[in-house]
């Protein structure tokens, strides 16, 4: 009979680093070690580390690595394989960092390119074919995001559950590889994500794992700006490091976390010039990513997002940011719209998605009791999957590592803010209040 009551107790409750989980609840697994890639640093001029990214309308930049200086910078492309009928050229760079030389990286546009089509190309003209696929021009469209990837056990979960999604674009809010000043880790990172990052566009913004700055010997983000070109130009951006860029009917601003956010900034002055020129008409729907949270219930990294959230949430609410997604906490939580600490059915859904499976592990501890805009929240690695069905309905679902991709850990259908009924879009009012403030 003791042993019987003893067995009940265990099933009613367990605890797990000192919280109370109930029965039933998801038991989080530990976290798994680095995840381990063989880095070759002889000269090579075979195409490595290959991915693509949005480079204004109907172009794509694709971005390689030779080790091998004098490769050129060129991408033949076609819709058939194996038959290139264009050819692009493009820039390269390099850079050095304290005892590391990087190698050649490539940056080449190639396009105009059809919507939803699928091309093979070539880097370099040698190496193996590629192919990638354009997102469509209209709805639906569908983003996988994740973001604090790293590369341990859990990254390459993350990312094996990524390649089942039909997905077009790839959201990632910030802290890539956890190089940490390890410059070879970028290289790794790059062969890591090349199978997914070579087929469909990385959108990418900057987390405080990838600034790398040390006094007086190393300016910040030098590794991350000369890999990951973001098409900043093409958004009349001066800075790598925030930007936008349209996909169907959604206009997506990455903001940066890291670099001056007050409203004597040029990142503050480059978000007021952009929300004004934002169509509702065109692009329904308005996504914003940046790393750090500005809600966020867990203990970890609390209050981190208050100065930015001061002087850029009133420029979001009033231009009707729908959804706001960001990383850093390394855990998962949505909230209900939300405006200035409050439920609000005008402000924006927040996401916190840094579970991408990095080697620091997770954020398991939450503030009790939870916030009344907090509706789903855990500590577990995963990704999301956001689907524009419409110019009035998106889907978004939350996907656990520990379980098969189509299931959903959490859902939620989401209502644009142009079809509530709240003063959004491009009205006279909207305009006097970005110009005012």
């Amino acid at each position: 009979m003791k042993i019987l009551v003893v067995l009940l107790c265990l099933m009613a409750t367990l605890f797990i680093d000192g919280t109370v989980i109930a029965a039933g609840e998801y038991v989080r697994p530990p976290p798994r070690k680095t995840f381990h890639l063989l880095w070759n640093s002889r000269p090579s001029s075979q195409p490595q580390q290959v991915h693509i990214s949005l480079a204004g309308d109907k172009h794509i930049r694709v971005t390689w690595v030779t080790t091998d200086a004098s490769c050129p910078s060129i991408v033949e492309y076609g819709t058939s394989p194996g038959k290139y009928s264009a050819t692009a050229k493009g820039e390269s760079t390099k850079y050095s960092y304290l005892l590391y030389s990087s190698g050649k990286i490539h940056h080449t546009v190639i396009g105009p390119l059809q919507e939803n089509t699928t091309y093979f190309y070539r880097c370099g003209g040698e190496g193996p074919e590629f192919q990638l696929k354009t997102p469509p021009s209209k709805f639906p469209v569908t983003f996988a995001v994740a973001g604090d990837l790293g590369q341990t056990g859990w990254t390459k979960s993350t990312l094996d559950h990524i390649d089942q999604c039909k997905y077009d674009v790839h959201l990632l809010p910030g802290d890539l590889s956890y190089a940490d000043y390890l410059q070879y880790r970028w290289d790794t990172f790059g062969q890591l994500v090349q199978p997914l990052a070579s087929a469909r566009p990385w959108m990418v913004t900057e987390g405080n794992h990838e600034k790398e700055s040390i006094i007086f010997l190393e300016d910040g983000f030098v590794s991350y700006n000369s890999r990951w070109k973001m098409p900043f130009a093409e958004s009349g951006s001066t800075s790598n490091l925030y930007y936008s860029f349209d996909v169907a009917g959604v206009h997506i601003i990455m903001l940066g976390s890291y670099t001056a956010y007050d409203e004597y900034s040029d990142q503050y002055s480059w978000l007021k010039v952009d929300l004004l020129k934002v169509n509702r008409k065109r692009t329904p729907w308005l996504v914003v990513l940046f790393h750090v949270p500005w809600y966020n219930s867990n203990k970890a990294h609390q209050c981190e997002g208050d100065d930015m959230m001061a002087a850029m949430e009133p420029l979001l609410y009033a231009a009707g940011a729908d959804i706001v997604i960001t990383g850093h906490v390394h855990a998962y939580e949505r909230t209900k719209r939300v405006y200035n600490g409050k439920p609000d059915p005008c402000g924006a859904v927040h996401i916190t998605i840094g579970d991408g499976g990095n080697r620091e592990g997770l954020a398991r501890k939450y503030k009790q009791p939870p916030p009344e805009w907090s509706v789903f929240r855990e500590a577990s690695f995963g990704h999301g999957e956001l689907k524009m069905v419409n110019s009035t309905h998106a889907f978004w679902s939350w996907h656990r590592n520990d379980d098969d991709e189509p299931v959903r850990s959490d859902q939620v259908w989401i209502t644009s803010l142009i079809s509530s009924g709240c003063n959004t879009g491009d009205s006279h009012e909207l305009r006097k209040i970005l110009m005012a403030s």
